[in-house]
Formats: structure tokens, C-alpha cells, sequence
């Protein structure tokens, strides 16, 4: 299983927005993330220096989001979506984003899914609960 360090993670987001914007070739899933990463030009300026987002803290408490998170986000909810793992999030998020008109609105209210999913995981000390994580994203998709 590939475990990429946070260090790993900055590099890997400001490598693709570098390529990106000289026009380089881009991997598979490079172009996935950066697609979100164009969804999101208000993190631009994180992206554009390797050095300083390897030194960059943010505080879970603060105002600020992590963009190299949130994008770590949308980039796992694409890959679960495009192997449907776990089983039924596909459908589920297919479902709220139709409900949403936005395949990015949609994407942030599984992030809370996921992120409620993982913080219950931990917190426990136990295997995530994938059941769980399909049934929160499919009632957020099935409410008004």
C-alpha cells in the first residue's frame, strides 16, 4: 500500500501545479489532481513553492484550510469513485452530485463523510467503516 509522508504529499500537489503551468506531460493521476487543483485557484499561491509548503504549518483549530489536504481529499474520493472502493460510493457520490448540480459540492460534503469516517476510525482504534462512510454520503444525497 502506498504510504506517502506529508513532505511527499506538498511535493507530489506543487509538482503537478509546476508542470501544469510550463505544460509539461502529466501522469495519470496528475491530471486528475490537477483538475482539482484548477478548481481551486485560491490555493495557487501555496502551490508555487516546494520549499515553503515543506515548512508550512496549519493549525487545526485556524481559519485557513490545508490545501494539500483538501486536495488529498478530492484526489481519494476520485480514485474511490473510479474503483468504486468502497463498494458503493460511486453511486452514492454520482447521486449527490446530481442532487448537488456540482461534482465539486459534492466532493466537499463526502470530504466531511470521509473526515468524520477516519476521526470515528482512530478515535476507536479500529479498521474504518466503509458501511458508514457509503450511508453518511448517501443521506446528505437523499436530504433536502
Amino acid at each position: 500500500m502506498f504510504n506517502p509522508s506529508q513532505a511527499d504529499v506538498r511535493r507530489f500537489f506543487c509538482s503537478v501545479f509546476t508542470k501544469t503551468r510550463t505544460g509539461q506531460p502529466l501522469e495519470a493521476i496528475e491530471i486528475i489532481a490537477s483538475q482539482w487543483l484548477d478548481e481551486h485557484p485560491e490555493h495557487h499561491a501555496d502551490f508555487m513553492d516546494a520549499d515553503a509548503a515543506l515548512e508550512k504549518q496549519y493549525d487545526l483549530e485556524g481559519s485557513k484550510i490545508n490545501p494539500f489536504l483538501h486536495l488529498s481529499m478530492h484526489l481519494s474520493i476520485s480514485e474511490q469513485c473510479s474503483i468504486d472502493q468502497p463498494r458503493g460510493i460511486r453511486q452514492a457520490v454520482e447521486l449527490l452530485t446530481a442532487r448537488r448540480d456540482s461534482l465539486h459540492d459534492a466532493h466537499h460534503e463526502v470530504m466531511d463523510c470521509l473526515g468524520q469516517m477516519v476521526w470515528e476510525s482512530q478515535r476507536a482504534n479500529r479498521q474504518p467503516d466503509g458501511a458508514a462512510y457509503i450511508d453518511c454520503v448517501q443521506r446528505r444525497a437523499t436530504r433536502d
